[in-house]
């Protein structure tokens, strides 16, 4: 599998410029040819970046005439798909906003719906959403959440999430709590999977700054539900969970439990940096109802500056009747990875469950001599 960075490569530029010299003949195109040859020490989205400015520059004129080469690409270049479609929506969109007329955003919106097949057009369309929000997003809503492509209407869900990943920030979006609500609720309860996982990262998206308008959004949802409500809305419901957030848990049906915890234990004090330590701990139903349980462990990092940060990770989902116990066990490693330093000093591990932390046990870990 290639690095993310290589999903736009030299190879996808050449293809971009076959299929716009196919479609636009006596077009120059100095600038994609050169930004083969620059493309190759940027990041993803910077390539992307790149190419969509290339393409601005070696198809002069108005939005319309842009429009038209890339109808005549879709319709005539057999390697018109995969990566090179973003720069070619991105520009697209780019155009338009530059033109500022609202006939090129709307045709802007119609073209990116329809090459959002070939590639998702969610990174382009946030150039739209930025410029004007409320139009963007009732063609969202009137047109794509209705129609008959899911790739189309995974796009009303996926190009306006908060944070989706790669992509722009919209503030506009992330400035009006809870505008994009009424594209999810079109969409929960979609045929597709592959629209209703879109749905539920959007939630989850909007988790991280509007805990209360997801709750209550995924509350509704699941006063009218389908086959498939409870899945999604535990998907769209997973950040809060592991932040032991009080209503998300209630609404999945881990209410408040009276248990009896003990540890986590940790089998060593000291762990050098890319070694493990195993945790085990036990919990006992104490209550007089059986208990739902959702129990987690969190690692408490130390920072570069001392401090600690908590990542969260599942150990299991239980349901203990009164008196009943259970035991858990998992090891935990500090192998290096890309996504994470570790600094040597005091960690900490506890559990969490139903939201409620227990007591933390702490462990050293210690620097590895390098040769």
């Amino acid at each position: 599998m290639p690095f993310a960075d290589e999903l736009i490569s030299r190879h996808t530029v050449q293809s971009l410029t076959r299929a716009i010299r196919t479609a636009a003949p006596d077009a120059g195109l100095t600038a994609l040819r050169a930004a083969a040859r620059q493309i190759g020490a940027l990041p993803l989205r910077q390539r992307a970046d790149l190419l969509r400015d290339a393409l601005l520059t070696d198809l002069p004129g108005d939005y319309t005439a842009l429009a038209r080469t890339v109808r005549t690409a879709r319709d005539s270049a057999p390697d018109f798909t995969g990566w090179l479609i973003w720069p070619v929506t991105s520009a697209v969109a780019t155009r338009a906003v530059q033109e500022g007329e609202a006939a090129a955003f709307d045709d802007a919106m119609a073209l990116l719906a329809d090459l959002t097949g070939r590639l998702s057009s969610e990174f382009a369309i946030r150039t739209l959403l930025r410029h004007d929000l409320d139009r963007a997003l009732d063609t969202m809503v009137g047109d794509w959440t209705g129609s008959a492509d899911p790739d189309v209407r995974r796009l009303a869900s996926e190009g306006a999430r908060p944070y989706l990943p790669w992509a722009v920030r919209v503030p506009q979006i992330l400035d009006r709590p809870g505008v994009t609500v009424r594209i999810l609720d079109a969409l929960y309860r979609d045929e597709s999977e592959y629209v209703r996982r879109s749905v539920a990262n959007h939630l989850n998206d909007l988790s991280r700054d509007h805990p209360e308008i997801v709750v209550d959004t995924a509350r509704r949802w699941l006063d009218s539900p389908d086959a498939t409500t409870e899945r999604l809305v535990r998907h769209a419901l997973r950040t809060l969970v592991k932040r032991g957030h009080l209503g998300a848990l209630e609404l999945l049906g881990f209410a408040p439990a009276v248990l009896d915890v003990v540890g986590p234990r940790l089998d060593r004090d000291v762990v050098p940096l890319g070694e493990s330590v195993q945790l085990t701990a036990s919990i006992r139903n104490v209550g007089a109802s059986a208990a739902r349980l959702t129990i987690d462990y969190i690692v408490h990092h130390r920072k570069a500056d001392g401090t600690r940060t908590g990542k969260t990770f599942k150990l299991a989902t239980r349901t203990l009747a009164p008196g009943e116990p259970i035991g858990v066990t998992r090891e935990h490693s500090f192998r290096p990875i890309t996504t994470r330093r570790y600094y040597p000093g005091r960690h900490a591990i506890s559990l969490q469950i139903n939201g409620v932390e227990s007591a933390r046990s702490e462990f050293e870990l210690a620097a590895t001599d390098t040769p």
